[in-house]
């Protein structure tokens, strides 16, 4: 049930977990990607890439619009 409140709306649109979700929330508060690292456990190079397979799969460019795309959608 918690996933479906963690999803875009819409029929073919992607899902992020809630893994997803805290690492854009991180992002979002301006931290670097070293510092969102350390935070959420992972290692830089993890992190981004993760953040590359979160655009790639929302279709966007950068993380920053990954951040976008998540806040409208008051996910974060």
């Amino acid at each position: 049930m918690e996933q479906a409140t963690l999803t875009r709306r819409g029929t073919d649109d992607p899902r992020l977990s809630e893994d997803e979700l805290r690492l854009l929330a991180q992002i979002a508060t301006g931290v670097t990607a070293d510092v969102a690292a350390r935070k959420l456990e992972l290692s830089a190079r993890t992190l981004r890439r993760r953040l590359r397979s979160i655009c790639d799969r929302l279709n966007v460019n950068t993380p920053i619009e990954a951040v976008v795309w998540a806040a409208r959608r008051q996910l974060i």
